[in-house]
């Protein structure tokens, strides 16, 4: 009995520095989750260390190696999203532009498994109460919604993240790669030495590595 719970003890202390590993390593997006692989990854973790740290069968090595191997997996997962965009996508998904200039994307919210109750419950959640006033509402990877009102000054449109271009802000921005490689130049900067890159009012404005 006093073995049991001291491999009990042991197992609760590797999956609670695994825990923290995994934070401290990967960042601290999974503790406010904004994309599936964060939700995953705190979901796969808790159900590791909940599901094998009471089951006797299973040894103190095998429990770690799990941790492990399930470590890896997220760290490789990581650094794809990070590192390539076809992956980024897969993973993660792409945010959706749902609602434009006061019309639904009703196919696309569909597509997105968000219904009209949850579309107008977002609405309202954001204090708009009639869609027509709505110039660009952004179904985020997240699930949270996005709005822009047609009566608000400031655009902000991300055109640069992580030393790549995202076409899709690109192209609602209205906006093409040359004029961003223009103001580039004019900056000596390459789109890979950018962190981030906003346009907003009519300026890009840049957050360098």
């Amino acid at each position: 009995m006093v073995l049991q719970y001291g491999d009990l003890t042991l197992k609760f202390i590797i999956g609670f520095l695994f825990m923290v590993l995994q934070i401290n390593l990967f960042g601290r997006g999974n503790i406010a989750p904004t994309s599936a692989i964060d939700q995953l990854q705190n979901y796969v973790l808790g159900g590791i260390v909940g599901g094998m740290i009471y089951n006797s069968s299973i040894t103190i090595l095998q429990f770690t190696l799990v941790l492990l191997i399930w470590t890896l997996v997220v760290f490789v997962a990581k650094f794809l999203t990070n590192h390539n965009n076809f992956f980024k996508k897969v993973i993660e998904g792409t945010p959706q532009i749902i609602v434009k200039n006061g019309h639904i994307d009703v196919n696309l919210a569909l597509k997105n498994g968000l219904s009209a109750n949850d579309l107008s419950f977002k609405l309202r959640q954001a204090g708009v109460l009639d869609v027509r006033n709505v110039k660009r509402a952004v179904f985020e990877r997240n699930g949270q919604l996005t709005i822009i009102l047609k009566d608000e000054d400031s655009f902000k449109y991300p055109l640069i993240l992580d030393g790549k271009i995202d076409m899709e802000e690109l192209l609602t921005s209205g906006k093409d790669e040359a004029w961003v490689e223009e103001e580039l130049q004019k900056r000596h900067l390459s789109v890979s030495e950018v962190y981030m890159a906003n346009y907003i009012n009519g300026e890009l404005v840049i957050y360098r590595y």
